[in-house]
């Protein structure tokens, strides 16, 4: 097994070759390694089961998944593991992936010498990387979760990082620092904070991923105005979890399914992957179809696209299998939650099927409004 200084440097290498990486990031990654941020506990999935990969039992494991240019499980169920042996039912900290970093650092657009503010430390190393770039006293980062926070502050102090990690709901950003230059969450926001434009100075770039419930992946890059309005288009693809303050409900089939037998029958000809796996169609129904959550159950070849609603009890089911002209649809509860998304596939097509570059999103202090092509054109949500 390698060490960790050449897991380092291939990771790098892999980054920088794959155009993942620009050169003025090289060198930050090169020198805050990444396994010195990640705890000697993580965990990965088995199953149902998220089951803990200890650092003393098995450093090479450990040392291969802090290396892998995968996201890492950091904390399970809030911190309080509660299946036998530690192990998991639900991922609430990770690290996320190093192309993601990369990619999401290069779209934050910083120099030396700027102020930045973080919403999300998880580990510490995205701020360890900042600071690396930015210097000694420019980077601020704020995590609601008390472990957590502790565990960044004491891996970015013996690092020698210059961060001021504080513990707290980063949503309220971080206002005896400000203002900011740029703003950059790690978590992703259904609602975006209005006090991160108030924390950013005018023409500062504020970079969030944006999600609905039905589609989580939207990164949208935002600028600041003279009058504190926050305008941005979607720049890039990726996933996090929500911050905490919005997590919502979350959606279980052993609760939120039931009466099945007694569940309305139809059929579809429109195939899942339209719906699921077009990632621009997927974005335009999370705008118009609200509480709504897909989960996939695989058989096999065969798989079951479930639409579920957790705050109104409502759900539907399609039914996959190879080869099949059409799919059998279940759906029980006030909502039928597949007619509404077949229905926000059209308006979709109607528009011309907008790609995701296409949208935008303003945020005032009084509202949120999503917009194709220009503000002229709002779409209600």
């Amino acid at each position: 097994m390698a060490d960790a200084v050449e897991l380092s440097a291939r990771l790098v290498s892999a980054l920088s070759e794959a155009g993942e990486m620009t050169p003025e990031w090289r060198g930050p990654f090169e020198k805050a390694a990444r396994h010195r941020f990640i705890p000697d506990t993580v965990w990965v999935q088995d199953g149902d089961l998220l089951v803990p990969v200890d650092r003393a039992a098995d450093e090479d494991a450990w040392l291969e998944l802090c290396y892998r240019n995968d996201f890492v499980i950091t904390q399970v169920d809030d911190g309080a593991p509660s299946a036998p042996g530690g192990a998991g039912y639900e991922i609430t900290s990770s690290a996320s992936r190093p192309d993601v970093v990369a990619q999401m650092l290069t779209a934050l657009e910083v120099a030396p010498g700027m102020s930045v503010l973080e919403v999300g430390t998880g580990t510490g190393w995205n701020a360890a990387l900042l600071a690396e770039r930015l210097g000694p006293g420019r980077v601020t980062s704020v995590e609601v979760d008390p472990a957590v926070a502790d565990h960044a502050r004491r891996a970015l102090q013996r690092a020698g990082y210059g961060v001021t990690v504080v513990t707290g709901d980063g949503a309220l950003g971080y206002a005896p620092d400000a203002p900011f230059d740029r703003v950059i969450a790690t978590a992703a926001a259904a609602r975006v904070p209005y006090a991160w434009a108030e924390q950013t100075r005018p023409g500062g770039r504020v970079l969030v991923p944006w999600t609905t419930d039905f589609h989580n992946g939207a990164l949208v890059a935002f600028t600041v105005s003279k009058d504190g309005t926050m305008r941005g288009r979607i720049v890039g693809d990726t996933s996090f979890m929500r911050l905490r303050s919005q997590r919502g409900r979350r959606a279980l089939l052993d609760r939120d399914v039931h009466n099945v037998a007694e569940a309305r029958r139809s059929s579809t000809e429109l195939h899942p992957y339209q719906v699921l796996g077009e990632y621009d169609a997927s974005l335009a129904i999370g705008l118009r179809v609200p509480r709504c959550k897909p989960i996939v159950t695989h058989h096999g070849e065969a798989y079951t696209v479930w639409l579920v609603d957790p705050w109104s009890g409502s759900w539907a089911s399609l039914e996959h299998e190879p080869g099949a002209a059409k799919f059998p649809v279940r759906q029980s509860g006030d909502r039928n939650l597949w007619q509404e998304v077949e229905a926000a596939l059209q308006w979709w097509d109607g528009l011309g099927r907008p790609t995701a570059d296409r949208w935008g999103l303003t945020v005032t202090p009084d509202a949120q409004h999503v917009w194709l092509d220009t503000e002229n054109h709002q779409i209600s949500r």
